[in-house]
């Protein structure tokens, strides 16, 4: 199994000012903005990653984000293993293939991969 990215998601209602602190004090560029979710990357290692969710269209808010090679091969060894699914495998037109699983500990794990 691929591992490419893990991302924290970081609950906001201040889109703005956290913008302006990872940006300007923290030194991340932006790498995706859609308004709901803001994505910044470290410009010397483009996988370190922070994302501030406001509003995710799932209705759930995922604590991390794991970038996957294959996520229909996650998705399935999660259902083997009995885990409960929280949100079902979707395609998004941000062009993602997701769902949301919730880990041993209680957080929600956002498992994605890029569609071609």
């Amino acid at each position: 199994m691929s591992i490419r990215r893990a991302v924290p998601n970081i609950k906001s209602d201040r889109l703005l000012d956290s913008r302006m602190f990872y940006v300007n004090v923290l030194g991340f560029q932006v790498s995706m903005d859609l308004g709901w979710i803001i994505t910044f990357v470290s410009p010397s290692n483009p996988t370190a990653q922070i994302s501030l969710i406001h509003d995710d269209p799932s209705g759930l808010h995922p604590d991390i984000s794991v970038e996957v090679g294959d996520v229909n091969a996650v998705h399935a060894a999660a259902v083997e293993n009995g885990l409960e699914i929280v949100y079902a495998l979707t395609d998004d037109p941000w062009g993602v293939r997701r769902f949301f699983v919730r880990d041993p500990n209680g957080q929600v794990v956002n498992v994605m991969s890029h569609r071609p």
